[in-house]
């Protein structure tokens, strides 16, 4: 039995776009993102001076502020809209209310009078939509009220999804090699499922066609047959983007395999225990569902304000713009739309993996540097794809690009702190440790995720426990203790620095902020109590009255447009860089970027899931919690599982902003192993359940976070978007407990070495030899008093101090300073991903990062809004589908066996892909301290 020490896997989700423009005085800031600012609510009184017959500089250059116009301005105009409000009334204006004319005046909160018509702006583009470009350019600014969302086709999609998702993932965890089917499988097969059941149930003939459902008379009624009142029933409204979203969002909480069923298959594959079926679901479900309350008591900080954009939501509202249709400006010369340019990337995509998944595997460890001296140890140390550091960092493969994230969905500025911080720890600092023999490195791989002996082999767990499974002290002593590569030892000490530097670093630059949306939440609660509104989706009535924005913002509007008349500044967008960068006072940026943007006001037409909701499923899911863990042999008081989830409360608002501006997520799986096995030693099977409720509590809290904002962006009413949530997350669980046992009774030597087509339980081993090391031999042997790797300790108090010492270093510089750009819980929480990621992963990420999201989003800026979402999805999605057919038409049937050619040997054959040490430890000797 050998050990590789679990790490929990890249963030979920994780691939996404996002920015960070903040004010003097905020960390990250983009100084660009005024410039974006003003440069959309130009583009709006251009658009108003093209519809007046006169032009504009810079016309055909649409950054994708205004995604599909054409669409909805076409669907306006139908019969539909003309028989409910009349012909001349429109719907979705910034202030949710229904308008009656195209363009709207903007009125000041000084003096409440109507501006001149040059102030008249585009209800589309509204003075407070999102400051950032990469929102505007993948959410629409506008909500149509009359699309349908509750309907039996969301449901029975939603529903069909989460069976086939939850049950394939569950039975492919199992398998060594694994395959997962991700939720972008989902949102690109739901379209054509979709649309097929309007064909089969829905026609043009049907009074509720294409999106308002009219009863039928009477006589009519009388007169249907049982066939034409279901199929009416079932054809309710039309497949839209809203539904979509429900949908997509079913198979997010879905999808992933729950982290339960591993609890579950080391008690009674490992462990020898059978608690019964009633634990495992109610194990299941409690785990899944505690993290709804941390996600819905957090919204104020991590789902209203604009500055928390998500940005792995980003290419699911594109995807859904994409599908769904849109008006298809040029970009930078670029006239293909979306949806071909989605066809054309995704086949090439797929069929490309073909070449690095299948037939010349070379392509995706190029390691070209170590063939050329396959045994030197140095060569592959530096340059390894597989044991090490990267730094030739060239592949052919998406999946290795992606492996920590999709590079287009992901910030510079972000990627740069990973880049320096890979740069100093493990391209300068791992190297200077490791040929100096610190800590016993050189004995070891440069690069590993297991864990070894004194010999250098991996180490055996079996060798330190008895017959029952429970830790034997004196084999341990005659065996040997725990040694760690050094990249793994540096990763744990990122690890413990990225956890109190996420502390001290929302604090200092996030406190204020967290502190206000507070007291708003409060003040607005409030106001809710007292002016609820009886229904939960319907618009408010027409009205005359205008809607209200920022006077600064209406002052920067009004200049520019007077510049712009005088013919003054008029280059480019029409107003010079330096008159746009001051155009806007901060405070008013500010009040935009940390408070409600324009999706945050449509929302309010729709009744908020109130936090009762929230508090009684915490009640219940922490009653079945109690109940398991005092009832079951799990040997977790009740007060440790209110530890657990102390934690995951504590860190939560912290990792979820630090998640929700970058898309990168600090782990508190190590850290709940730590906790549990310094707290409750000897106890393996209560680290795992520990690790499960805080770990996996915090996990799923941040993916209901992002899906509480994805429904915010395509507006979807919060209460109904809380019932699919938790009906997804319900379907999953039972038909993962369903599958799980199934496979106990019908795989043949299910999680043994002998188990046949390859059923060994291999994350669930790594899980069961972790919890032996942490919850057996637990962290005092690693990190107290004389251990090897004490040292580590001092981690946790430098993250806590350096996010401070930048802060206070930055807090009165220029906006463009170096110490603003700095974020090291982002520098601290993406590397400790090494192991199991690699240089290469960093690298070549960073690269491809470096190309999209700085060089073309300067030098081609409608092209880059256009096109980098569609793109991102288009990877994502082609590499997904041919990961499947890969597998199941070519791997699993075992035609590739046998199968070998240059291609598929020659980044086999050198120390890169053998891991070996620089020091050979002598024949029957061993390193380290005497045993």
């Amino acid at each position: 039995m050998t050990t590789a020490l679990l790490r929990s896997p890249p963030a979920v989700g994780t691939g996404s776009y996002g920015a960070l423009p903040t004010l003097p005085g905020r960390q990250g800031y983009d100084s660009s993102i005024d410039e974006s600012l003003d440069s959309s609510l130009e583009e709006a009184g251009d658009d108003i001076d093209e519809r007046s017959g006169s032009s504009s500089p810079g016309d055909g250059q649409d950054i994708g502020y205004g995604i599909g116009r054409a669409t909805h301005q076409k669907l306006r105009r139908s019969f539909v809209y003309e028989e409910m409000l009349g012909p001349s009334r429109r719907i979705g204006s910034s202030d949710g209310r229904v308008r009656d004319s195209r363009v709207i005046s903007m009125e000041s909160e000084a003096d409440g009078d109507e501006t001149d018509n040059d102030t008249e702006i585009d209800e589309e583009d509204p003075p407070d939509n999102s400051p950032y470009p990469e929102v505007r350019a993948s959410v629409v600014a506008v909500d149509d009220i009359t699309l349908s969302i509750n309907t039996p086709r969301m449901w029975f999609l939603s529903i069909l999804f989460s069976l086939i998702g939850s049950s394939t993932n569950l039975f492919f965890s199992l398998r060594y090699p694994s395959i997962s089917i991700t939720p972008v499988i989902a949102l690109l097969l739901a379209h054509p499922l979709g649309l097929l059941w309007d064909g089969v149930f829905c026609d043009q003939g049907d009074p509720n066609s294409p999106d308002v459902n009219k009863p039928l008379s009477p006589a009519e009624l009388a007169a249907a047959s049982k066939w034409t009142k279901l199929r009416r029933w079932l054809g309710q409204g039309r497949w839209n983007r809203k539904e979509h979203s429900c949908v997509y969002i079913s198979s997010n909480v879905s999808f992933g395999f729950a982290f339960a069923t591993d609890v579950i298959v080391e008690q009674t594959h490992f462990y020898h225990q059978n608690p019964g079926i009633i634990y495992q679901l109610l194990l299941t479900l409690s785990t899944q569902i505690l993290g709804y309350t941390f996600a819905g008591l957090t919204r104020q900080w991590l789902v209203y304000p604009s500055g928390m954009i998500w940005p792995s939501t980003l290419m699911s509202t594109s995807m859904f713009t994409t599908l769904h249709g849109e008006e298809n400006k040029p970009a930078n010369g670029w006239k293909i739309t979306r949806w071909k340019f989605f066809i054309f990337v995704f086949l090439g995509s797929f069929f490309w993996y073909f070449l690095p998944g299948l037939i010349a595997p070379f392509l995706s460890y190029f390691n070209i540097l170590t063939w050329m001296a396959p045994k030197n140890v140095v060569v592959a140390n530096l340059f390894g794809v597989s044991s090490g550091l990267g730094l030739f960092p060239v592949t052919f493969d998406w999946a290795q690009i992606s492996y920590i994230g999709s590079p287009l969905m992901t910030p510079f500025w972000a990627a740069a702190n990973v880049v320096a911080g890979l740069t100093v720890v493990m391209w300068i600092l791992a190297p200077v440790l490791y040929y100096s023999g610190a800590l016993f490195g050189s004995y070891m791989p440069m690069l590993s995720s297991v864990v070894f002996d004194n010999t250098g082999k991996p180490y055996d767990v079996s060798k330190i426990l008895t017959k029952d499974f429970l830790f034997d002290e004196e084999a341990y002593k005659n065996y040997s203790k725990v040694f760690m590569p050094i990249t793994y030892v540096l990763s744990y000490g990122l690890q413990f620095a990225a956890l109190t530097a996420l502390v001290s670093h929302t604090i200092c630059w996030h406190g204020k902020d967290i502190v206000r949306q507070w007291k708003r939440s409060r003040k607005e609660a409030r106001v809710r109590r007292t002016e609820a509104t009886n229904t939960a989706y319907a618009p408010i009535g027409n009205t005359a009255s205008t809607p209200r924005f920022n006077p600064a913002l209406l002052e920067a509007y009004k200049r520019r447009r007077r510049l712009r008349e005088h013919g003054s500044g008029s280059s480019g967008h029409g107003v010079g860089r330096n008159r746009r960068r001051t155009s806007i006072d901060e405070r008013a940026l500010g009040e935009l970027m940390d408070g409600e943007d324009v999706h945050m006001r449509l929302m309010r037409r729709y009744n908020e899931a109130p936090t009762s909701w929230y508090f009684m499923t915490f009640g219940v899911m922490l009653v079945v919690g109690i109940f398991v863990v005092e009832y079951y042999p799990v040997h977790l008081p009740w007060y440790g599982l209110l530890l657990a989830l102390g934690i995951c409360g504590v860190f939560f608002v912290p990792i979820g902003i630090v998640m929700a501006i970058t898309n990168q997520q600090s782990s508190l799986f190590l850290i709940c192993q730590l906790i549990c096995g310094s707290v409750f030693p000897g106890r393996p099977v209560a680290n795992m359940v520990f690790v499960t409720y805080g770990y996996i509590t915090s996990t799923q809290g941040l993916k209901f976070s992002a899906d509480l904002k994805l429904g915010h962006y395509m507006k979807i009413p919060p209460r109904l978007l809380f019932v699919v949530q938790m009906v997804a997350t319900i379907v999953s669980s039972l038909t993962q407990i369903a599958v799980l046992n199934w496979m106990f009774a019908n795989v043949p030597r299910i999680c043994t070495p002998e188990a046949v087509s390859g059923f060994t339980c291999p994350i669930a081993r790594v899980h069961f030899n972790g919890s032996i090391l942490w919850g057996v031999v637990g962290p005092g042997k690693f990190f107290g008093k004389g251990a090897i790797y004490r040292p580590l300790i001092w981690a946790f108090v430098i993250g806590a101090a350096a996010p401070v010492g930048i802060w206070l270093l930055a807090r009165n510089t220029k906006r463009k300073s170096l110490w603003r750009k700095i974020n090291l819980p982002v520098v601290f929480g993406s590397l400790s991903w090494i192991p199991p990621a690699t240089g290469l992963n960093f690298s070549s990420w960073a690269i491809v990062c470096y190309c999209f999201n700085h060089v073309i989003r300067r030098r081609a800026t409608a092209w880059w809004g256009k096109y980098t979402m569609t793109l991102s999805a288009a990877l994502d999605a082609g590499l997904a589908f041919s990961l499947v057919v890969v597998f199941f038409g070519f791997i699993y049937p075992g035609w590739m066996d046998g199968f070998s050619w240059w291609g598929t040997e020659i980044y086999k054959q050198g120390c890169d892909w053998q891991a070996c040490p620089l020091t050979t430890v002598p024949e029957g000797g061993h390193f380290g301290p005497d045993k």
